[in-house]
């Protein structure tokens, strides 16, 4: 990577159906919650990442969507 590229990584992390997940994905257009448990109960289980190239020179931008906890 060249040295004027700088990654950016955003990380989630709340309460359970705070839209963790459904950022990282109107962001970067990958769903985070990839297994199927995760799919059928509607909540993140496992750390789930994507990524994609932005058009700047910033680089790459990284998401991650951590597990919420319920209250």
């Amino acid at each position: 990577m060249p040295a004027e590229l700088c990654p950016f990584i955003l990380a989630t992390a709340g309460h359970v159906d705070h839209g963790k997940s459904a950022l990282v994905k109107a962001l970067t257009g990958t769903d985070p919650d990839r297994l199927p448990e995760e799919k059928s109960r509607g909540i993140t289980i496992e750390l789930g990442f994507a990524s994609f190239r932005l058009a700047s020179p910033a680089g790459i931008f990284s998401g991650s969507g951590i597990p919420g906890r319920r209250r």
